[in-house]
C-alpha cells in the first residue's frame, strides 16, 4: 500500500492536530503494551534499576505507539468502510497518510534503539518481533485468513518477553514463567477479540475480512472457540503455582477469578442472549487481566519465597 494510494492523500489535506497525532498512536492499546512488558520485568524480580525501567518504558511505549501509526496507514482504505473505524485521522482526511507513515516508523526506530542501547539485544528483539509479526503477518492476514485473530494473539503476546528479557540483565534466555506469560496473552486475546469481533461483525463482513464472526453467522463457534480459550488460559494461569513459581495463595485467587471469567464466556453460548453476552465477555475480559496479572506481580515481589 503506498501513501499516494491512501485516503486522505490529497495536497489540500489539513494540518494534523496534536490529538489526531496522539489518536495514531492508540494510545490505550499501547498503554497495555507497557503494561504488559512491566508484568514480565517484575514478574523477574529484578530489583530496582531505575534508568533500565525508564528506558523499558520508554521503548515499549514507543514502539507499540510506531506500530499502532503504520498499522493505520496500511489500513485507511477498510478503516474508512467500517463505521468503528470511519472517524480515525487518515479515513476523516484529517492528515495526510505520509505523516502517519513517518510517525510510525520514526517511532518504531527510536523504541528499538532505546531498547538495544539502553537496555539489552534481547529485549529489542522481542520488541522487533512483534513489530514485524503484527505488520507482516497479522496485518496482511485480515484481509485473507481465518486465523488471523490468533496470529495478531501471538503478535500481541510478545511484550512480557520485552520485560523479562530486560530483567535478564542480557543474559540470552527466558524462564518458564515469561514463556507462560507469553500463553496468558495469547490465549487471553481470543475471547477477548471473539466478544469485539461479535459485536461489530457487521462492519467486519463490509470490508470482507474472513474472520471466524463473519464466516460464523449463528455464532456458535465463535462462542465454542472463545470457551475453549478461555479453559486455556484459566489452566495457563495456574501453571506458575503447579510449577513452584508462585503461592497457594495465588492459586486460589486465581480460581476464583478464572470461574467468574469462565462464566461469562460460557454465557457467550446461549444463542437468546449472544449480543449482550458478547458485550458482558469484553468487560469482563478487560477487567480480569489486570487483576490476574497484579495477582501475580503482587505474588512474586511480597509473598513468593524461591
Amino acid at each position: 500500500m503506498s501513501v499516494e494510494s491512501s485516503p486522505g492523500s490529497s495536497a489540500g489535506a489539513p494540518r494534523s492536530s496534536f490529538g489526531d497525532l496522539l489518536e495514531l498512536t492508540k494510545p490505550r492499546l499501547s498503554f497495555l503494551s507497557v503494561l504488559t512488558t512491566l508484568v514480565g520485568y517484575a514478574a523477574a524480580r529484578p530489583g530496582w534499576h531505575p534508568r533500565e525501567f525508564v528506558f523499558l518504558c520508554l521503548g515499549t511505549c514507543a514502539c507499540a505507539g510506531g506500530v499502532a501509526a503504520v498499522n493505520q496507514w496500511m489500513e485507511a482504505d477498510t478503516d474508512a468502510r467500517m463505521h468503528r473505524t470511519a472517524d480515525r485521522p487518515l479515513p476523516a482526511g484529517r492528515m495526510p497518510p505520509g505523516n502517519a507513515f513517518v510517525l510510525g516508523w520514526g517511532l518504531s526506530a527510536f523504541g528499538l534503539g532505546c531498547l538495544f542501547a539502553q537496555v539489552n539485544g534481547l529485549a529489542a528483539f522481542f520488541a522487533l518481533a512483534t513489530i514485524v509479526s503484527y505488520l507482516a503477518v497479522y496485518t496482511p492476514a485480515k484481509r485473507a485468513s481465518r486465523w488471523s485473530t490468533e496470529l495478531g494473539a501471538i503478535a500481541g503476546a510478545f511484550p512480557p518477553l520485552i520485560g523479562w528479557a530486560a530483567a535478564e540483565g542480557g543474559r540470552v534466555q527466558v524462564g518458564a514463567l515469561g514463556w507462560i506469560l507469553f500463553g496468558v496473552l495469547a490465549t487471553w486475546q481470543i475471547p477477548h477479540f471473539m466478544a469485539v469481533a461479535w459485536t461489530h461483525r457487521q462492519d467486519y463482513a463490509r470490508v470482507n475480512f474472513p474472520l471466524l464472526t463473519t464466516r460464523d453467522t449463528e455464532g456458535g463457534a465463535v462462542a465454542r472457540w472463545s470457551l475453549l480459550n478461555a479453559f486455556a488460559l484459566i489452566a495457563l494461569c495456574l501453571l506458575p503455582a503447579v510449577l513452584g513459581l508462585a503461592t497457594v495463595g495465588y492459586a486460589v485467587f486465581t480460581t476464583v477469578l478464572g470461574a467468574w471469567f469462565l462464566y461469562r464466556a460460557y454465557a457467550f453460548l446461549r444463542p437468546a442472549t449472544r449480543d449482550a453476552a458478547a458485550r458482558k465477555l469484553f468487560f469482563a475480559s478487560i477487567a480480569w487481566l489486570p487483576l490476574q496479572l497484579g495477582a501475580l506481580v503482587i505474588d512474586r515481589l511480597y509473598f513468593f519465597t524461591p
